[in-house]
Order: C-alpha cells, then sequence, then structure tokens
C-alpha cells in the first residue's frame, strides 16, 4: 500500500458486473478532478487466444482443465510487480489484450492478441485495475497486499452465470454449449483463485435476484437492477456512516452490523456515495503528501 501513489482494484469473474462498476468509478474520478492509470486485468493472461485455445484442447487430451481464473493462464508476478512499482514510483509498463475486432484493428492486430507493452501515462494520482486478480493470494505472489481499497463485484452464482452465459453468447459468438463447459472446466481455478479475494475486500458488492433463477441455463435475459437487491459488506473500514446511507437511499435496511442492503435500482447511487469518501480520503492524503514535501 502507498499513500503517495494509492491503487484501488475491483476485482470479479468474468460477467460479475466489473464494468458497470468501472463507470461509476471513473464518475467519481471525474467529480473529484483526479488523473488516473487504468490497468485492465486481461492484459496479465498469458497467452494469446489462439495459444489458450491449444492449451485448453491438450489440456482436456490429458484430462485436465486451465482456465483463465487460474495461475497457469494468468502471470500473477507481472500483476504484482506493476503495484509494487507503481506504489513506490508511480510508474510502471502496461499492455492491452485485444477482445474484439473492433478493439484490435486500430493496432492493425488479430484479436485475441496483445498490444506491444507501454509506459503508463506520466504525473497520474491513483491506479485503477478491473478484472480477475486484483486480490489474489498464492504461496509465490500476494497481489493483495499493494491494493489501498480493494473492492469485490460478487453476483450470487447463478445470476453470474447467467450473465456470462447471455455476454458470451450475445456479445463474444461463442455457443452455448462452448459457454457452458467453460463454467465447468474453470470451477476448480474458481474455487481456488477467485473467491478467496472476497474475504480480503474492504468491500463487497452483492447482487442478489429476487426473480427465479434456479436454472442459469435456461434463462433468456438478465435479471434486471430493479429484480434485485445488492448486498455492501464493509470489512475493516472504521467510522462507516450507515445512518447517512439509510437516509439516503430508500428502502435499504441493514442485515448485519457491517451489512447494508439496497434495492437494485440504487446500486449506482449506493456505489457513489460508500466510494466517494474513500477514494477522496485516499486522494488528500497523496494530495497533502505532496505539498508537505513541497
Amino acid at each position: 500500500m502507498s499513500q503517495k501513489h494509492p491503487i484501488i482494484a475491483i476485482t470479479g469473474s468474468s460477467g460479475a458486473g466489473t464494468t458497470t462498476t468501472t463507470g461509476a468509478i471513473k464518475h467519481i474520478f471525474r467529480s473529484l478532478n483526479a488523473k488516473a492509470a487504468f490497468v485492465e486485468g486481461d492484459s496479465f493472461h498469458r497467452y494469446t487466444r489462439p495459444e489458450m485455445d491449444k492449451l485448453k484442447r491438450e489440456a482436456l487430451q490429458e484430462g485436465k482443465h486451465i482456465s483463465y481464473f487460474g495461475q497457469e493462464a494468468n502471470d500473477f508476478g507481472a500483476l504484482e510487480s506493476l503495484f509494487s512499482e507503481y506504489g513506490n514510483t508511480g510508474a510502471g509498463k502496461i499492455r492491452r489484450y485485444l477482445h474484439t475486432f473492433d478493439d484490435a484493428v486500430p493496432y492493425n492486430q488479430l484479436p485475441g492478441t496483445f498490444t506491444p507493452y507501454q509506459e503508463l501515462e506520466e504525473n497520474t494520482e491513483v491506479l485503477f485495475y478491473e478484472g480477475l486478480h486484483g486480490g489474489v493470494v498464492t504461496p509465490e505472489h500476494n497481489v493483495a497486499q499493494h491494493v489501498d481499497l480493494l473492492i469485490g463485484m460478487v453476483p450470487i452464482i447463478n445470476l453470474e452465470w447467467i450473465q456470462k452465459l447471455i455476454r458470451d453468447t450475445n456479445e463474444r459468438g461463442h455457443s452455448h454449449e462452448a459457454v457452458m463447459t467453460s463454467i465447468v472446466r474453470s470451477m476448480d481455478d474458481y474455487i481456488n483463485h477467485i473467491t478467496p479475494q472476497f474475504s480480503r475486500t474492504h468491500i463487497n458488492f452483492q447482487r442478489v435476484p429476487t426473480v427465479d433463477t434456479s436454472n442459469p441455463f435456461s434463462a433468456k435475459d438478465i435479471p434486471s437492477l430493479d429484480e434485485s437487491f445488492v448486498v455492501i459488506r464493509f470489512r475493516g473500514i472504521e467510522d462507516v456512516d450507515f445512518p447517512y446511507y439509510l437516509q439516503m437511499i430508500d428502502g435499504s435496511f441493514m442485515s448485519r452490523m457491517n451489512t447494508l442492503v439496497v434495492p437494485g435500482g440504487k446500486m449506482a447511487l449506493a456505489m457513489e456515495l460508500v466510494l466517494t469518501p474513500l477514494i477522496k480520503e485516499l486522494l488528500q492524503k497523496k494530495r497533502g503528501l505532496e505539498e508537505s514535501l513541497l
């Protein structure tokens, strides 16, 4: 962790809604006039899409599994090194993983490949990571220790599968069967590398539908925010102003001493109310430290 060069990370599995949260965070940065460096978790995959497809086939023939959730397919060392370097110096190198043709065309590359590494923009005030492994810890690497504010996006598992199925079939062109196979193949890595992170987060936002999601593999649409509640759990954060949140968010209530529940349609409002003061505090500490050094 670093007061001079703070790091904020949103972690959540594929289809968990981290992209939606990223939009809220960017809005907060704009309101606080904060210059941020943005890092995509997919850029720390070890392999291009053709390489990964080949490894998946080889693993299947050997009765093994490899997935983007696990250590074999991701360079946790490079991610930890970036966080460590940024925390110490405010600098580092990043690249992008190009998911689609639209992403790849400006670089004259194929989708499923990486851009060349380039230096982070200079003089940023905070690094913001969005991806799968912002809070990952293994015997060899501890990414979580470098993060000043770790946020988990954790829809209940059936909702997560519905979101992944619909996104990957509609937006990425995968077949329904291929996505289901991917979910099964990824389960071991999900249990070992994804879920433990949510015990390390400072805040979790967990969306819980109020409609039947018993069979996620037959769902035709994603339950809307208005058909959900959002469970917000706080850990290790002092002086959480629960009375203020209850007053500001109509229909909210507390289910435990550290847990606020809000209507799904109020999720964006809740995120801004909860996260703005925490991000503002990080920036004030950074800016105050810089002024003291002048």
